[in-house]
């Protein structure tokens, strides 16, 4: 299919709203690349990544490699996922700290209608794809309600188990990968203390002195643990995206049932009504890399009254719904115009 600029445009817009879903406690990228219409495309096209996709590159045919791994769409894809993270990060972060229930409510909204929409594309709805999803919302229920771990574990191997399973979270609909980590026991050693040492190494890297980087023996020990768990990454990311492509290829109604099952599942953490319970180890409160408490569950309720604020979150909770409609409805009218 022969793409147009103002195709890819679009494309990245897809994108910039996945990077936007992956700063959201509880939210997957992959929930929204599946209600946008690329995750099937997305999965072949990181699935691409090959022996084929090598020898393309070791003999620099690298126009039939573009080709093969669909380069522009992945491009497209992942750039506005990045710009969407160094930008509306910062514009969610002040949302969820001054104005939590509002922005929590419009989420719950969305995943509602991608709920609906996402079902929508089972073709038939059988024992098989209902049994999928049930199994579906089953183990998103109990990734919700299951106490994270409070032990570190160091262990090298553990370390690239963490990368391939916490990468679930950008493939899979449903599931956030942070919290994966968080429930691993995890999170606080890869996506802070090893994140932390990492920028510090590069700051002494660009000044040219990298003496006291080297001599760090604590620095190079979480260096190597942010490498391991990169390398986890990778190897989740390619190994389950071959894995989801046969499933979509083979038994798409029963997989998409499953993923139906993960984001109907996911809407227990998303409610808009509760309040956050941190991290502790041993008693200690657990920072992010920002210096501010990892949050580890949360304690829901529902409202005693009906003010004006919660009427404003059942408000923005439709606005979700009418918002995911209406790219559904454009989106289908663009499809049926060409």
């Amino acid at each position: 299919m022969q793409r147009t600029a103002k195709d890819y445009i679009f494309i990245a817009l897809k994108g910039f709203a996945m990077g936007a879903a992956n700063v959201i406690p509880g939210v997957s990228g992959g929930t929204i690349a599946l209600v946008a219409g690329i995750y099937e495309e997305l999965i072949n096209s990181l699935k691409s990544f090959n022996l084929k996709a090598l020898k393309l590159l070791l003999g620099f045919k690298f126009k039939e490699l573009f080709k093969h791994i669909n380069f522009s769409f992945l491009v497209a894809v992942f750039g506005g996922t990045l710009v969407s993270i160094f930008t509306i990060a910062k514009v969610f972060k002040y949302l969820f700290d001054e104005h939590p229930i509002l922005i929590w409510a419009f989420f719950f909204g969305l995943i509602i209608a991608s709920v609906y929409y996402v079902g929508k594309t089972i073709s038939k709805w059988n024992a098989q794809s209902i049994l999928s999803f049930v199994i579906g919302l089953a183990i998103a229920l109990i990734l919700a309600f299951l106490n994270p771990s409070t032990t570190q574990n160091e262990n090298l191997f553990y370390i690239v188990l963490c990368g391939v399973i916490g990468i679930s979270g950008m493939l899979l609909p449903g599931l956030s990968g942070s919290f994966i980590l968080i429930l691993m026991g995890n999170y606080l050693l890869l996506m802070v203390d090893s994140i932390n040492y990492l920028s510090e190494f590069i700051k002494m890297a660009l000044s040219g002195d990298l003496s006291e980087a080297l001599a760090n023996k604590e620095m190079m020990n979480h260096l190597v643990y942010f490498g391991l768990f990169a390398v986890g990454s990778l190897i989740g990311l390619f190994a389950f995206s071959h894995v989801i492509a046969v499933l979509l290829k083979k038994y798409k109604d029963i997989t998409i049932a499953l993923l139906t099952g993960f984001i109907l599942g996911s809407l227990y953490i998303i409610w808009p009504w509760k309040n956050d319970v941190y991290l502790e180890i041993n008693g200690l409160l657990q920072l992010d890399r920002h210096g501010e408490p990892i949050i580890s569950s949360y304690e829901k309720y529902f409202p005693a009254e009906w003010g004006g604020y919660n009427l404003s979150a059942i408000g923005l909770m439709v606005l979700g719904i009418v918002v995911l409609w209406a790219i559904e409805y454009y989106g289908s009218k663009i499809e049926k115009a060409k």
